[in-house]
C-alpha cells in the first residue's frame, strides 16, 4: 500500500525520486488512493516534507488518523470527504503546534466530544460543513466555547457573519488592482504615441500634420481674399476713369427719335400701293 501512496506523491510533484522534498510547500493528494482499509501512508513517506505548510489529503476515504505524521511546519490541513468519526488525538500527538486551518468537512464526527482534542491546538479556523454534528442544538456556541482560539466556524465567525478571505488577502488583492490599473494606464499612453508613429511611417497624417495642413489652408484662404480685394479696387478705378472720359465730351449714343421711325415707314409704303393719310403728313413734314 505505501508503494502505491509514494507513486501518488511522484505523481503530484512529478518528481523522479531524486526531488528536494523539504523545499515543498503544498502538497496536493486528494482521490490519489483509494484507503480501503481506511489508514494513512507510513510517516517517513510524509515526514519527508520538512517544511510543508499545506497538505490536503480529501476523498481518499480515511477512517483513521492513526500514525498522522509529525510536520511541524503545517499550517493548513484538509481531511474532508473522508470516513473520519473520532481519533482527532492523533493530530494533537504528531505535534502540529503550527495548525491554524482544519477541513472536515463531510466527515462522520457526530458528537461535540468527539472534538475536545482539538481544544490543545491553536486552531482559528475549523470546518464541520455536512457532518452529523453539525444537526445538534446549539452546535456553534458549544464548539466556540470549547476551541477558545477559534474564530470562524464552517466559514463563518462566531456572530455567524460569512466570511470568504481574510482582510490581508482582501487587502492584497486591491493593492494588485490598483497595480492592474496602473499599468493599463501607461500601456494605452504607450499605445496612441506607437499609433502615431505607425501613421507617419504609412504616410497618414497626424495630428501636427493636419493642424499644419489646416494652417496652410488658412492662408490661401487669406491670400485668395487679398487679391479679390486688388480686383475690387482695379474694378472700381477703371469705373472711375470711365466716368473721367464722359465728363470730358464724348457724348454717348442716344436711342433713334420717333421722326427717325417714321421715316423708315414712309419709305417702306412709297414702294407699296397704298399710302394713308397719316403716312403722306409724316412724309412731308420730313
Amino acid at each position: 500500500m505505501d508503494e502505491v501512496w509514494e507513486k501518488a506523491v511522484k505523481t503530484a510533484l512529478d518528481l523522479d525520486g531524486q526531488g528536494d522534498y523539504a523545499a515543498v510547500k503544498t502538497l496536493t493528494l486528494d482521490g490519489a488512493v483509494k484507503c480501503y482499509q481506511g489508514k494513512l501512508p507510513s510517516q517517513n513517506l510524509l515526514e519527508k516534507f520538512k517544511g510543508l505548510e499545506h497538505l490536503s489529503i480529501a476523498n481518499v476515504g480515511l477512517s483513521s488518523l492513526e500514525i498522522f505524521p509529525c510536520i511541524t511546519t503545517l499550517q493548513k490541513l484538509n481531511l474532508s470527504d473522508n470516513r473520519i468519526v473520532r481519533g482527532l488525538e492523533f493530530l494533537v500527538k504528531a505535534g502540529l503546534d503550527s495548525l491554524r486551518d482544519l477541513d472536515l468537512s463531510n466527515n462522520r464526527i457526530q458528537a461535540v466530544e468527539d472534538l475536545a482534542p482539538l481544544a490543545e491546538l491553536k486552531l482559528e479556523s475549523l470546518d464541520l460543513y455536512e457532518c452529523p454534528v453539525t444537526k445538534i442544538k446549539d452546535y456553534r456556541s458549544r464548539v466556540f466555547g470549547l476551541i477558545k482560539s477559534l474564530q470562524y466556524l464552517d466559514k463563518m465567525d462566531v456572530n455567524g457573519v460569512e466570511v470568504l478571505e481574510s482582510d490581508e488577502d482582501e487587502e492584497d488583492d486591491d493593492e494588485e488592482e490598483e497595480d492592474e490599473e496602473e499599468d493599463v494606464g501607461c500601456g494605452e499612453v504607450d499605445g496612441e504615441g506607437q499609433l502615431g508613429k505607425k501613421m507617419n511611417n504609412g504616410g497618414v497624417a497626424d495630428e501636427e500634420d493636419e493642424s499644419d495642413a489646416d494652417e496652410g489652408v488658412e492662408e490661401d484662404g487669406e491670400s485668395a481674399d487679398e487679391d479679390g480685394e486688388d480686383e475690387n479696387e482695379n474694378d472700381e478705378d477703371d469705373e472711375e476713369e470711365d466716368e473721367d472720359e464722359d465728363q470730358n465730351g464724348e457724348v454717348p449714343v442716344q436711342p433713334s427719335s420717333p421722326s427717325h421711325s417714321k421715316r423708315k415707314r414712309s419709305q417702306v409704303d412709297d414702294n407699296g400701293d397704298d399710302v394713308d393719310n397719316d403716312s403722306i403728313v409724316d412724309a412731308a413734314s420730313l
